[in-house]
């Protein structure tokens, strides 16, 4: 993650929040509201939330403001749930994206930075998945790509990938919680939470790739 991801990332947040509150105090739009509608879905919203995630791959679907979405809906419980439910779909279907086109649709190993992923994720795939997911100097859905091109086994790409999302996801989750409960202090903290992830990214994004010979 360069400076401008990590500034990216920043303004990401901001920008959402800075739209949940206008819309709080000006069209008339509370969270209970919000959450109302979605959970007048009952059973098929979850379902929704985790469909489009999965889609997410193909269609190139901002997987981010959805995490919000089903924090904002659900909480941090069940939401977070429904998060990694469905991110973990969207890595899956990137994995047989990748496993299945491979180099005949799909060149990412033709760049220099990821030939070197491509050949090591092939010797510790399940080591490689988990670093890069903790610290995502990779996107989210190439990462995926990479690992069904080198064929990483299925069994050590879904943990290592549920396992690194966790923090992450707990940082959406938390972020979209304190912006339904509307509660300054939360709010405060979810963005110093989310903000802090962003910054161990940026500082040990160098040491990482040193690590794994990137």
């Amino acid at each position: 993650m360069n400076k401008m991801k990590l500034l990216r990332g920043l303004i990401f947040l901001i920008a959402f929040v800075v739209l949940a509150w206008l819309a709080r105090q000006y069209l008339d739009v509370n969270p209970e509201q919000i959450r109302d509608y979605i959970l007048s879905f009952g059973l098929w919203g979850p379902l929704l939330f985790m469909g489009l995630y999965t889609i997410g791959p193909i269609v190139a679907l901002p997987t981010s403001i959805l995490s919000l979405a089903a924090a904002f809906a659900y909480g941090i419980w069940p939401g977070m749930l429904y998060i990694v439910i469905g991110a973990t779909g969207a890595s899956i279907t990137g994995y047989f994206i990748g496993h299945f086109f491979s180099d005949s649709v799909i060149k990412f190993q033709e760049t220099k930075w990821a030939k070197s992923i491509y050949e090591r994720m092939n010797e510790k795939g399940f080591l490689y998945v988990l670093i890069l997911r903790l610290i995502p100097i990779v996107g989210f859905d190439i990462l995926s790509y990479l690992a069904g091109m080198a064929r990483v086994k299925i069994r050590s790409f879904v943990p290592a990938t549920i396992i690194g999302m966790l923090p992450g996801t707990f940082a959406y989750s938390l972020v979209g919680t304190s912006l339904a409960s509307g509660e300054r202090s939360l709010i405060i903290i979810a963005i110093s939470v989310f903000t802090a992830l962003l910054l161990i990214t940026f500082i040990f994004r160098k040491k990482v790739r040193s690590w794994l010979n990137l």
